[in-house]
């Protein structure tokens, strides 16, 4: 069974180690993980890792993150894999930073990469696992806020957090969305 799992963020050393980014964090650490690696392709870095039977593409879009739906789109085309085995990695600022929430389907939520998804792919049937990022800016300033790094007192959390997105990447895959939701979404 294969699935794909695609880690949203922008391409760009600009934008390493950035709230906005953390689905490629996620992304890096799940194929590191389980020893795979990334190679250029088209629309996005692809890897392969297998686990438990199950195949997971992974996927870093390199149409920067408003053209998500673009590689997503081609991806699942390109291996014929069905919409219940597509799980997005996003940032989400609707959520304190330590909350992770996975969803089967859901709006867009004003995130620009999961706008262009359900825009590319005609609806919003896609499971998504949401990385609070927290909310702490000035108003006006959101954009500035999703392409800084986590602040200092909050870089020690991550690892924690990323490892149980990791989890519940494989949660999904194992049994389900349901299951792993009641599960993970505290």
């Amino acid at each position: 069974m294969k699935f794909l799992i695609a880690g949203l963020g922008n391409i760009g050393m600009e934008y390493d180690a950035t709230r906005h980014n953390i689905g490629f964090d996620v992304a890096d650490a799940f194929v590191i993980k389980h020893g795979g690696s990334f190679t250029l392709s088209r629309h996005a870095f692809a890897a392969e890792c297998k686990w438990k039977g199950k195949t997971f593409v992974v996927i870093k879009p390199t149409t920067y993150m408003n053209l998500s739906g673009k590689a997503l789109s081609y991806w699942m085309k390109d291996l014929k894999i069905p919409v219940g085995n597509v799980l997005v990695i996003v940032d989400d600022l609707a959520l304190p930073l330590g909350t992770l929430r996975l969803k089967p389907k859901g709006s867009a939520a004003g995130h620009n990469g999961l706008k262009n998804i359900e825009e590319v792919l005609g609806n919003n049937n896609y499971a998504r696992l949401r990385f609070g990022i927290g909310d702490n800016y000035p108003k006006g300033r959101q954009v500035d806020f999703v392409l800084s790094p986590f602040d200092k007192d909050e870089q020690p959390e991550l690892p924690a957090l990323i490892d149980r997105s990791i989890e519940m990447v494989k949660s999904f895959a194992t049994i389900g969305t349901e299951l792993t939701m009641t599960r993970y979404n505290k």
